[in-house]
Formats: C-alpha cells, sequence, structure tokens
C-alpha cells in the first residue's frame, strides 16, 4: 500500500494527471499501462479521501465561520 502521508492533494492531482497523459500515449506495454492504472486508482482514492475530508470541514462552518455543532 502507498504511504500518502507526506503527499498533498496538489502532488497526487498532479501525479495522476501525468499517468493519464502516459496511458493515452502509444508505445506503453501491457504491463506498463496495469502498473499505471493501478498507481492512478491508488491516487484517485486518496485525491477523493482529500476531497470528501475538505467537503465535511466546509460544511462544518457556520456563515460566520465559526465550527456549527454536528
Amino acid at each position: 500500500m502507498d504511504d500518502f502521508s507526506t503527499t498533498t492533494y496538489e502532488q497526487a492531482f498532479s501525479e495522476l494527471s501525468g499517468i493519464l497523459e502516459q496511458l493515452e500515449s502509444d508505445g506503453l506495454t501491457l504491463a506498463e499501462c496495469v502498473t499505471l492504472f493501478e498507481r492512478g486508482r491508488r491516487l484517485a482514492a486518496f485525491c477523493q479521501r482529500q476531497i470528501d475530508a475538505a467537503e465535511l470541514r466546509v460544511s462544518q462552518l457556520g456563515e460566520d465561520g465559526s465550527e456549527q455543532p454536528l
């Protein structure tokens, strides 16, 4: 499993974008495609967790910026 503890959303998204470009290009072997696809899936899941956490934080804020009780 990947350790994303020091990875930012922006870094993960940038790497994911690069993987997509590579997968869209010619010249990769099937094994390379599968490896890139697997890495991309892990990066996409990490990015989604980051987005979910940010949405939760925003939804917990009131209009005045103070935290609202759940």
